[in-house]
């Protein structure tokens, strides 16, 4: 049956001046190569509406466009198989949604959408299957992709252009020494001490200290300059020397985390969000390729 129904693509092709050329096939669905033009025509457009879909920062060629349209024909199939399928009566209703948030009536989005180049047809597709992928990362991709509050934190972190702005919670050892060191004393101890946390042990020339643990504390109760300090400071690592009223203090930060402030509560869901689409990319492109093995699939780019 598929060899005559390639049989009848093939010379439906060599017409294909006269007609639409058939850019592919997914099983009974024939893709053709005015329907791919027409999505990229539109592709800024559709990555603000459906970003699951259109990523908001790929470039898409017309081979590219056609597999991702197969895509969406497989998460249909798939989501039908298990139950769910998104009605037009769904589709209308989160339009309606849409339209009332933004006090907008019917033709004031059909007007938007025509100065977008789009068509309220058109529109009212995208939006079912940007509600199937949604359904489509929730149930199936998500429970596959591991993120730890440490990754979103350290991810909000790296996106932050100044570090000072960040609030830490460190986990510090201070290591007294109740004297001013020298630059070449520094040098010597930093090693010593990181040999003193693995044995206990430190040369009888540096046995002179204290060694107190502080526990977890935020940098914003510290005094400025040894916040900075300890910003500069990874964990399990010591800081640098801090001389306060003629006592040398070196810290040892065995933990480093980021204190949920206000600004990354608010941020917290955004980069989560970053990370799973990330982290999800090799997971999807694994799933589409064992699940395509199932269709009936043509290339004919």
């Amino acid at each position: 049956m598929k060899i005559i129904f390639l049989a009848i693509i093939i010379a439906f092709n060599a017409n294909s001046k006269l007609l639409d050329k058939i850019a592919g096939v997914i099983n009974e669905k024939v893709i053709t190569l005015s329907e791919i033009k027409r999505v990229n025509e539109t592709i800024e457009f559709r990555k603000k509406v459906a970003p699951l879909i259109f990523s908001a920062s790929k470039k898409y060629d017309e081979k590219s466009i056609l597999r991702l349209m197969q895509n969406n024909f497989i998460v249909r199939d798939k989501l039908s198989e298990m139950g769910f399928v998104i009605s037009d009566d769904s589709v209308e209703s989160r339009i309606s949604e849409t339209e009332r948030a933004r006090g907008l009536k019917r033709q004031d989005l059909i007007n938007f959408l025509e100065n977008n180049n789009m068509t309220f047809t058109e529109y009212f597709e995208l939006i079912r299957q940007g509600m199937e992928y949604s359904i489509f990362y929730s149930r199936i991709i998500s429970p596959l992709v591991n993120i730890t509050d440490q990754e979103v934190k350290n991810k909000y972190y790296e996106s932050q252009s100044s570090k000072r702005t960040l609030s830490f919670i460190f986990d510090l050892t201070d290591f007294t020494f109740n004297r001013v060191l020298s630059k070449q004393e520094l040098n010597e101890v930093s090693s010593l001490l990181d040999e003193y946390i693995k044995t206990g042990n430190i040369v009888s020339k540096y046995s002179d200290f204290e060694s107190n643990k502080l526990g977890k504390l935020k940098v914003d109760d510290l005094p400025k300059d040894l916040g900075d300090v300890l910003r500069k400071t990874n964990e399990g690592s010591f800081s640098d020397a801090y001389i306060k009223d003629g006592i040398t203090h070196i810290f040892y930060v065995s933990k480093k985390d980021i204190a949920e402030s206000n600004d990354y509560l608010k941020n917290k869901e955004r980069v989560y969000n970053e990370l799973f689409i990330k982290k999800s990319v090799s997971i999807i492109d694994n799933w589409f390729s064992r699940e395509s093995l199932n269709f009936y699939i043509l290339n004919n780019l």
